[in-house]
């Protein structure tokens, strides 16, 4: 599979330092896909988990080395800090390698086009108003997840697809009171509210891109469960790439490991 090169690339939510994150599947991705500007849209490190029992294996190393490795090269490399990574918020303006930090940022598209850029926890009342509230529901994500890892064993091993229990269980909870649409909804008026044509956030791990009310809508997804990152093409448009579902049709390219995961180091 050939390097393809974007304008920009926009990933968040990898939860590195969480058993859940795929840092394999994202340093593949990384090998694949380059661009002038590569834009961390909060969530990288998943500081909270790390607080909690510390797991930190060599893909999580060899991730952050592949972003240095890039930043050294030339790419312009921006992390915008999330929640889970809220550390980072005390250094804005700050460079670690090469690495800026920002609160959030306007991205100016090839096209014209203006688009805040921001993590989005802070339009999550969750998060914002109740935090024991939210360590809970992380706690409960984590045990989604381990339910996930062997419920995907025994399907492998009955040749049947993957299907991920933690995104149907979290998404039935949030359709039941509505959250995912007033996410967007609210992002999408901030974004107005700064004159912007749209918003690229993370945060709430559901990738997508739509228009709301006249705003264009990104959600840059997870590479927890879904492996999606929003590229900008040298045109100024946009397209939502699935990793997981490219990766799953090049065996050969990509080797798996016993366990399913794809196994190829950090070029």
């Amino acid at each position: 599979m050939d390097t393809r090169h974007f304008r920009t690339l926009f990933i968040s939510d990898v939860h590195l330092g969480s058993k859940a994150a795929k840092a394999d599947f994202l340093l593949d991705f990384l090998k694949y896909h380059d661009a002038d500007t590569i834009v961390l849209v909060g969530d990288i490190v998943d500081g909270w988990r790390l607080k909690r029992s510390w797991y930190w294996p060599q893909d999580c190393n060899d991730v952050v080395q592949k972003l240095l490795r890039k930043a050294r090269k030339g790419t312009r490399v921006v992390y915008i800090p999330g929640n889970h990574d809220e550390f980072l918020r005390d250094f804005p303006g700050m460079h670690f390698g090469g690495i800026e930090v920002a609160e959030r940022m306007i991205h100016d598209t090839a096209d014209g086009k203006r688009y805040l850029v921001l993590h989005g926890d802070e339009f999550d009342v969750v998060v914002r108003n109740a935090r024991l509230l939210a360590y809970l529901g992380d706690w409960a994500y984590d045990m989604a997840i381990m339910i996930n890892i062997g419920l995907a064993a025994v399907r492998r091993r009955l040749g049947m697809p993957y299907w991920s229990f933690s995104a149907w269980a979290k998404l039935q909870v949030k359709h039941a009171v509505n959250f995912i649409g007033e996410f967007q909804r609210v992002v999408a008026d901030e974004a107005r509210k700064n004159n912007a044509d749209g918003v690229i956030c993370g945060h709430i791990h559901h990738a997508v891109m739509e228009d709301i009310d006249g705003i264009r809508y990104i959600n840059t997804g997870d590479w927890v469960e879904s492996c999606t990152a929003i590229a900008e093409h040298q045109d100024g448009t946009f397209e939502l790439i699935e990793w997981r579902q490219i990766a799953d049709s090049l065996p050969l390219a990509l080797p798996v490991n016993p366990q399913g995961e794809l196994a190829q180091q950090a070029a």
